[in-house]
């Protein structure tokens, strides 16, 4: 009978799930601060946090361990949003957190703004930047989550007022004394088809009037704003979880932040079939002698045979 059972395995094909996942967990960028006409700019928010067992993890942490999985069991897959920009109403949103099973990265910190609840950047994955402005003490730059991302940057008090830039996967964000701080940068993981790919850089800050630039950005991250009147932050891009750009303002012009780019949580295995449940957006391909899966939004189950 073991005979058989083996032989039809065999003939049919069909080779079980080994059992081993590695994954690529990625969360939503953090928006960027308002820039209001007072003189203030906003800081560039956090890239979201990053985990990983392939190439490179967030932080500057250890590479993380595959997950040992059961066949024919759930598993949750969460991918979290980017966090919304800053308005003139409302501080800026941390990015929410990417989920699979038992690994969580953390959203990335929002930048800070002249609004709402503060002037410092939030800690997330990765901090978000501090807001420029004339200010007693320049405000600071958030937290980064350990093996996740970095810090954001203290913004400068001084003309033009640059904003910090937020902390990214890669590295700390930074400050400038003429420009809004650039973000830090992202991680380069490879997972699909053996090509490089950055995530979760963290946004730029914005600067006061024309006098200088918005802070750059890499990995996904959105470049800050200027005090131009064309000068309005870009948002964090999609599935990369990069953090929104900080806003520029002018002596008459306030200007919102930008958004935080999504997160993204991919999938490799070596034999097995998944299955990616109801109310998730995914797609599967092969690597090699791997199997990937992709997914890009929603909260939902995956399971394997």
């Amino acid at each position: 009978m073991i005979g058989n059972i083996i032989a039809g395995s065999l003939s049919s094909g069909v080779v079980p799930f080994s059992g081993t996942v590695n994954y690529l967990v990625v969360a939503g960028g953090g928006g960027g601060g308002y820039g209001a006409a007072s003189s203030a700019t906003g800081g560039g928010g956090g890239g979201g946090g990053l985990r990983s067992t392939v190439t490179a993890t967030g932080g500057g942490g250890t590479l993380e361990t595959a997950l040992s999985l059961s066949p024919s069991t759930n598993y949750t897959v969460t991918v979290g949003g980017g966090g919304a920009g800053g308005t003139s109403g409302a501080s800026a949103v941390n990015g929410s957190d990417s989920v699979f099973s038992t690994i969580t990265s953390t959203g990335g910190g929002d930048g800070g703004g002249n609004n709402g609840t503060g002037l410092n950047g939030n800690s997330g994955g990765s901090g978000g930047g501090g807001t420029g402005g004339g200010f007693g003490s320049p405000p600071t730059g958030g937290a980064g989550t350990a093996n996740q991302g970095f810090a954001g940057s203290s913004s400068v008090n001084t003309p033009n007022y640059g904003a910090g830039g937020g902390g990214g996967a890669g590295s700390v964000g930074s400050s400038s004394a003429s420009n809004g701080g650039p973000g830090g940068s992202g991680v380069s993981v490879t997972m699909i088809t053996g090509s490089p790919v950055s995530y979760a850089g963290g946004g730029g800050g914005g600067v006061y009037l024309t006098g200088g630039t918005g802070g750059t950005a890499t990995a996904g991250g959105g470049a800050g704003g200027t005090g131009s009147g064309t000068g309005i932050p870009v948002d964090g891009t999609i599935n990369t979880g990069g953090g929104g750009g900080g806003a520029g303002a002018t002596s008459a012009t306030n200007r919102n932040g930008g958004a935080g780019g999504s997160g993204i949580v991919i999938l490799r295995w070596s034999t097995g079939t998944l299955t990616i449940g109801a109310g998730l957006t995914g797609t599967q391909t092969t690597d090699g002698a791997f199997k990937v899966a992709t997914i890009t939004a929603g909260t939902g189950n995956v399971s394997w045979v």
